[in-house]
């Protein structure tokens, strides 16, 4: 794990700035008063979608330019209610997940006190639990059970990355209060399903997010779970850890981990640590909640969303495929009829990402037989042939085969266990859908567009290993911003790979200086590294008096 890379996502940093709150006990917290705004439905729905930008003109170029544009489609993300509900879920359990850890309450400070104690000590889990009953925070936890490529991670990262990940405070009040906050922290679920790993798949994010060592220092291998455990507790105070998500935690059933520790583990991070939690996984990871109902309610206080494919009937999947079906790089966008949305339905069986797909591969299959339009023969042939691994798969959805669908263990989901079936909820499907169709394409909102595409289309090309996607994100809009709003969505990208690659070379480049020999932190290490007490060489450098001379000259 020390030399393993995790790739974690990475948000805004910015410098606090307090507003004022709607809500009583949001006040007096700076940790949420620095936290955006709660957003309004439309704000969500403009922040969230990625509209591909597939112009008239790109309709009309060569065949061989047009299989790259049309890959553009695989950005698309489509606000849905499911995005609206997961968004007002996850506003709610960071906000009141701080209401308990106050940093300018004294419980706070006693918190972190009390937790530096026992670190130091090396507490076991009892002497932990003593010692912390009378200053508990219990989190909320939500998780997300869905079938594979219905769109929970990407719906997850999309609503994170509307919220800083971190932020800098110096003063509240007009007294000085410095603090670094983390707001948010998505981690993936190992692949050996270690819970001892996970924890130190914590403290590798840290670290790479804060410039920390904190893996070396608390995740070596003679470290046990528990232990671990009370450095995360420690961390999650320290920074402000607003929100925990672990994906993927079907993982941890390829592991020999007993269920109950497995509970008992989730139930601790929300109970002892203190970190709002949320757990996705595909339906297989709903074994990890049966059995023990006390330990499943407080390992999903929030409740869970069984995240569902969309129903061939409902009005979302109607809204979702039309507006798919505007993002074409074929010559004749034909009209969507009735047949062609049954066989497309019939091909993907209402599943975002096998959709989005499909759609993507009928149009490379048009261009490559000479074809202008997507047609019922097109859509079959291409699901056929270019879909063949994952027909038994739909099939087995198809045919409601439960005995085939067990088989493929990320696409079952049981339905008696079903709490929130989202394309039921009708009245806020037709707010979404309104308020999505009125979006205004004003020149902030194309711009934005563009932003989101490009940054998509830089991360996937994979070469800019020096830049994240903030730096990207920072790159792009500079970009953006000084071209023409009409300028060709080709001659924007092919300045920003440029940009990017100088940018990526120039990072190589840098050399790190080397470190002032001045300062407190200089002469800390300096007397460290001569085995000296701080105290004598900080006197001897004058910033320390002696405390008699100065009394004597006193009058």
């Amino acid at each position: 794990m020390k030399d393993e890379r995790i790739i974690i996502l990475k948000g805004d940093i910015e410098l606090a700035n307090y507003k004022k709150q709607e809500i009583e006990e949001y006040e007096g917290n700076p940790f949420i008063e620095a936290l955006p705004h709660i957003f309004t439905e439309n704000e969500v729905i403009e922040r969230f979608t990625v509209a591909p930008i597939i112009s008239s003109k790109d309709r009309i170029k060569a065949t061989n330019l047009r299989y790259h544009i049309i890959k553009r489609v695989k950005n698309f993300i489509q606000p849905l209610p499911i995005h609206i509900i997961l968004e007002r879920r996850l506003s709610s359990l960071i906000r009141r997940g701080y209401l308990a850890r106050n940093p300018i309450d004294k419980t706070f400070l006693q918190r972190l006190r009390i937790l530096n104690e026992l670190r130091d000590e090396k507490a076991d889990t009892r002497e932990v639990n003593e010692r912390m009953s009378n200053i508990r925070t219990t989190a909320d936890s939500l998780s997300i059970i869905g079938i594979s490529g219905i769109g929970k991670t990407t719906a997850i990262e999309r609503l994170l990355l509307m919220y800083p990940q971190i932020i800098k405070h110096e003063e509240y009040k007009g007294k000085f209060f410095s603090r670094t906050q983390l707001v948010w922290l998505k981690i993936d679920c190992p692949y050996d399903g270690s819970l001892s790993t996970l924890c130190k798949s914590f403290f590798k994010a840290i670290d790479d997010l804060l410039g920390t060592r904190y893996l070396e220092k608390f995740g070596y291998t003679t470290r046990v779970t528990s232990s671990m455990m009370l450095h995360m507790t420690t961390l999650a105070s320290m920074y402000g850890i607003g929100v925990l998500v672990i994906d993927e935690i079907q993982q941890l059933l390829s592991a020999k981990n007993d269920m109950e520790d497995m509970l008992n583990f989730f139930v601790t991070l929300s109970n002892t640590v203190g970190i709002p939690t949320v757990l996705i996984g595909t339906s297989k990871a709903q074994q990890i909640f049966k059995g023990n109902f006390r330990q499943t309610r407080r390992a999903a206080s929030e409740g869970s969303i069984m995240w569902d494919r969309m129903d061939k009937e409902s009005e979302e999947w109607e809204f979702f495929l039309e507006t798919l079906w505007e993002f074409q790089g074929l010559k004749d966008k034909n009209t969507l009829t009735k047949e062609v949305k049954e066989v497309f339905y019939d091909s993907c069986q209402g599943i975002t990402a096998v959709a989005v797909n499909l759609f993507i591969l009928a149009q490379e299959r048009a261009l490559a037989e000479g074809e202008e339009r997507i047609t019922v023969k097109l859509l079959k042939d291409t699901a056929k042939e270019d879909l063949a691994m994952l027909q038994p798969m739909i099939k087995a959805l198809r045919n409601n085969n439960q005995f085939e669908i067990m088989k493929y263990e990320d696409i079952s989901l049981n339905l008696e266990d079903i709490t929130f079936k989202h394309s039921r909820n009708l009245e806020l499907n037709g707010k979404v859908e309104e308020l999505f169709k009125e979006r205004k394409k004003t020149i902030e909102l194309k711009r934005r567009d563009t932003v989101e595409n490009l940054v998509m289309d830089l991360c996937d090309i994979g070469i800019f290993d020096k830049l994240d996607n903030v730096k990207l994100r920072k790159l792009v809009e500079k970009i953006v911003e000084q071209e023409p709003v009409e300028e060709d969505y080709n001659s924007i990208k092919v300045l920003a790979i440029k940009k990017a690659m100088e940018f990526n070379e120039k990072a190589d480049q840098v050399k790190v200086k080397a470190p002032k020999k001045e300062g407190l932190l200089y002469l800390y290490e300096k007397a460290r590294d001569n085995k000296q007490h701080p105290y004598e060489i900080l006197k001897k450098k004058g910033f320390i008096k002696a405390p008699i001379e100065e009394f004597l000259e006193v009058k």
